[in-house]
């Protein structure tokens, strides 16, 4: 068990998920009969600007965080987050925006422009002369990732472009195959301690497919990369009654996953399958995966509808999970001290967040879950979550016990004429507390 601490749905399956939410609505957070229970609150402490997916916000739309601690500062530490074809934005501990830097154009007129998915960070990798810290993303639109050195003291900004000019796209074989954007999607990040190199997971937009792909150090400070193997996950599902079952989605979509975490201390890969559940696997994509925990949805019968390209659900066999209910989207690790702590996964169709044991040897037991509230009513909480991430060190002043940042799908009370997402800053000690009530 966890040591306690001292003093947007796609939308061919928007119906199914529309549908299954007056289903899920009572169902209880643990198993069995229990009464159905809200999860305990916690607020936010504060926002990053409101993100606007519109020509005039630059299509901007925030989706994926990562917390950077500094170490010689903790005070001046950053959380690095996409926006999509907004490319990257850096805040610092108070929200406050300190450098935005765009994603690629197009290539060509015809051509998908760059999308920022997801990001993670690697420390201390060899890079030209000495190491460095980077922030490594999925560029969805051009099927790339793209690295940026972090420097808090640079004076053009934290974050500078060390991407190899060369580096290949991660699935794709043309640029024809990238505007279909079965592109990079999720990503996670991984250093073998027995090799010290250093790795990024990637997920495939519609597809199961994961690749492991190792990062390399190339002339002049930059970064390249090199696919060592690929590994797909199911996308059919043999239930109890002795049928088969796949999620709903639209014609030639496979159920894809986007959120992943490294468990650092064993080399654990977590990974969620946005319509089936968590899986867990080796970080070096060898060995069988296993099934954590499903979606609530899990087993629902679906069928396409053409005409409004959305998902009718069928009747429930309740085959699911109890905890998740769809998209399964941002997993993140709340370490603690000798190998304690939780994994921590956003329930993105009922807003709240599932929290499981880091220990293997409890088979990731199920221990909670919490939301995040409005602290007022201009500090609103988080719908519909997409990446988190979670870093449980002292982080100066303003978080001591360390932070939890979270995207709010639906930011308010903002514009109600254009879509607003922005990033949730929570205290890291009230998530403890609240799991660990």
């Amino acid at each position: 068990m966890a040591k306690p601490r001292s003093a947007r749905p796609a939308l061919g399956r928007l119906a199914l998920v529309t549908a299954l939410a007056a289903l899920t609505a009572t169902v209880p957070l643990g198993s069995g009969a229990q009464a159905a229970t809200a999860p305990p609150a916690v607020l936010p402490h504060a926002e990053t600007p409101a993100l606007h997916d519109d020509e005039a916000g630059g299509n901007a739309d925030a989706d994926d965080p990562a917390i950077w601690r500094n170490p010689a500062d903790p005070d001046r530490s950053l959380v690095i987050a996409t926006a999509k074809q907004g490319g990257l934005r850096v805040y610092d501990l108070g929200a406050r925006e300190v450098q935005s830097l765009p994603a690629p154009a197009a290539p060509g007129p015809d051509d998908a422009p760059g999308r920022f998915n997801n990001v993670d960070l690697v420390h201390g990798m060899r890079v030209g002369t000495g190491r460095a810290d980077l922030a490594v993303t999925s560029d969805r639109g051009t099927d790339r990732l793209r690295v940026y050195r972090i420097d808090r003291d640079r004076a053009k900004g934290p974050l500078t472009d060390v991407t190899d000019p060369s580096a290949p796209p991660v699935f794709s074989s043309s640029q024809q195959e990238i505007n279909e954007q079965r592109t990079a999607y999720g990503l996670a990040t991984w250093q073998d301690p027995s090799t010290g190199r250093s790795y990024a997971i990637v997920s495939q937009r519609e597809r199961t497919r994961l690749a492991l792909v190792e990062l390399t150090a190339k002339p002049g400070g930059t970064v390249g990369y090199r696919q060592v193997r690929t590994l797909d996950l199911p996308a059919k599902f043999k239930l109890p009654n002795g049928t088969s079952w796949s999620p709903c989605a639209e014609p030639g979509e496979l159920p894809q996953v986007e959120g992943m975490v490294v468990d650092p201390a064993n080399g654990t890969l977590y990974a969620g399958q946005e319509d089936v559940g968590i899986w867990r696997l080796r970080a070096d994509l060898t060995g069988p995966p296993q099934l954590v925990d499903k979606v609530r949805e899990y087993g629902v019968p679906g069928t396409y509808d053409e005409a409004t390209e959305k998902c009718v659900a069928g009747a429930d066999p309740g085959y699911g999970g109890t905890h998740l209910t769809a998209d399964v989207e941002g997993l993140t690790l709340l370490g603690q001290d000798g190998g304690n702590g939780y994994l921590l996964a956003s329930s993105q169709g009922d807003h709240t967040f599932a929290a499981y044991d880091r220990e293997r040897s409890e088979d990731n037991a199920y221990e909670g879950g919490f939301r995040v509230a409005a602290a007022s009513g201009a500090l609103d909480g988080s719908e519909e979550c997409d990446g988190a991430a979670v870093l449980n060190e002292p982080l100066g002043d303003a978080y001591p016990h360390g932070l939890l940042v979270v995207q709010d799908g639906h930011d308010a009370p903002g514009d109600p004429e254009r879509p607003s997402t922005d990033f949730k800053f929570v205290d890291a000690g009230d998530v403890l507390d609240a799991v660990d009530d």
